[in-house]
C-alpha cells in the first residue's frame, strides 16, 4: 500500500470558513476516488499549532490506482475547485510506503 501525502495552507481571510469549504469539498470528491479500483481511503488534517495547515493523506494499492485517480477527466476541475481556498504554492506532495498500519 502506498501513501499520497499532500499539504496545504489556507488562504489567510477566514481560516475557519475556508477548512469547512475545503473539508466539505474533500468529502464531495470522493465520489471521484472511490471509482478507483486500488483506492484504500483518505484523512484529511488540519493543524492545530496553524489552522491554515492542511493534510491529506489518501491511501492506493499502488502509485498506477493514484495515476488512474489523476487521469481521470474530471480530476482538474476537483483541484481547482480545491485551490480557491489555499494559498498559490508549487505542489507539496510525497508519495510514501506504508511500513505498518494499525487502523482500530
Amino acid at each position: 500500500m502506498i501513501a499520497i501525502v499532500s499539504h496545504a495552507w489556507l488562504l489567510d481571510d477566514d481560516p475557519a470558513a475556508r477548512a469547512d469549504a475545503y473539508a466539505r469539498i474533500t468529502a464531495e470528491f470522493e465520489a471521484i476516488h472511490v471509482t478507483i479500483a486500488g483506492y484504500r481511503g483518505r484523512r484529511l488534517l488540519h493543524g492545530n499549532d496553524d489552522p491554515r495547515h492542511v493534510v491529506n493523506i489518501r491511501f492506493f494499492d499502488r502509485v498506477d490506482d493514484y495515476d488512474d485517480l489523476v487521469a481521470h477527466p474530471d480530476y482538474a476541475t476537483w483541484i481547482a475547485r480545491l485551490s480557491e481556498h489555499i494559498e498559490p504554492r508549487d505542489p507539496q506532495k510525497e508519495i510514501l510506503s506504508v511500513l505498518l498500519a494499525t487502523d482500530r
